[in-house]
């Protein structure tokens, strides 16, 4: 069976078939179609259920390029096909996508996945949102953009990133440099997100002033945050005094978001995770709300998925 979609310009073309024909390819082979390009028509090749998905998934993009609502890259792409894939309708993922923020490039920068937009309107919505769920599902980075949008709206006077030092079974103290070198590659991807949408010159003013701080958590102990984004991340390492600790220092017109996955902590054997005591005691209460991810949120190569899914099926078998 085939079907045919008319294209309406060769700009339009080369948006939808990607560098060298890549994401061509990619839909071919996650939804099992054949795709083929002659002049202003796109063939369509598959079962009747295969051709289905591919259509709407390429209208759906098509839809995209001719609103001007910028080109599609590989993270968004796989993320559209995973899910076209579950069969959810265009309508549904398009609302998924509204923008949070802007990178410096001028890239929309927004959720991606229905698990993923949830996760932004917690935040937007609660003052305690714990985002839980495998690498790769946009957890820290969401957080950041919603913490660079409130900043920049006034909303906060500061944004607080923090988490665990001791990963692996190695502490700060074995590491060489002061403090801020030592901080510097356990806080790696709070770093790489905030320089994806802010100046570096800003960063460094704003981290000098205070503006943006970045610190352990355990020199969050003692202190009450006022008018601050506090973004927990790794929280999966936390002790259950960590969290308690953590979680005590909201202060007055603050919002927290902590982000973890409970399947790679690192904590010794036996020693209780306050990431998931926090789960036990605090599901349910008013103002705090847990988002979970799974496999079909992951924004990376479609193979991370299919190895989360064989973690997980694994891990269910138990």
């Amino acid at each position: 069976m085939e079907k045919t979609i008319k294209l309406q310009s060769h700009q339009e073309a080369q948006g939808l078939c990607g560098l060298h024909d890549e994401y061509l390819k990619a839909i071919e082979k996650e939804l099992k179609v054949k795709l083929t390009i002659r002049g202003e028509h796109l063939k369509i090749g598959g079962t009747t259920v295969n051709i289905k998905r591919a259509s709407e998934l390429i209208g759906y993009i098509l839809e995209g390029l001719r609103s001007n609502q910028g080109e599609l890259d590989r993270a968004g792409l796989y993320s559209l096909i995973s899910n076209f894939k579950k069969e959810q309708k265009p309508g549904e993922i398009k609302a998924s996508q509204a923008g949070i923020t802007r990178s410096l490039i001028g890239k929309e920068i927004g959720p991606k996945t229905n698990g993923q937009r949830e996760y932004v309107d917690a935040i937007s919505k609660y003052d305690i949102v714990f985002g839980v769920g495998p690498a790769g599902t946009g957890k820290t980075y969401l957080a950041m953009a919603c913490a660079v949008e409130s900043l920049r709206k006034q909303e906060v006077r500061r944004i607080i990133l923090t988490r665990p030092a001791i990963e692996a079974g190695e502490s700060l103290g074995f590491l060489p440099g002061e403090m801020q070198e030592k901080m510097s590659p356990y806080l790696r991807p709070l770093y790489d997100a905030i320089y994806d949408m802010m100046e570096a010159e800003r960063i460094e003013k704003y981290i000098e002033t205070g503006i943006i701080e970045v610190a352990p958590l355990a020199y969050m102990r003692g202190r009450t945050l006022n008018d601050a984004f506090i973004i927990l991340d790794e929280a999966q390492n936390c002790t259950a005094e960590q969290m308690k600790m953590f979680l005590t220092r909201l202060g007055f017109d603050s919002k927290a978001v902590i982000t973890g996955d409970m399947t790679q902590s690192d904590l010794p054997e036996g020693k209780p995770i306050g990431l998931l005591q926090a789960e036990d005691l605090l599901k349910g209460i008013e103002g705090i709300k847990f988002i979970y991810f799974t496999g079909f949120d992951v924004v990376r190569h479609a193979l991370v998925q299919r190895v989360i899914e064989a973690y997980e099926k694994s891990s269910r078998a138990k």
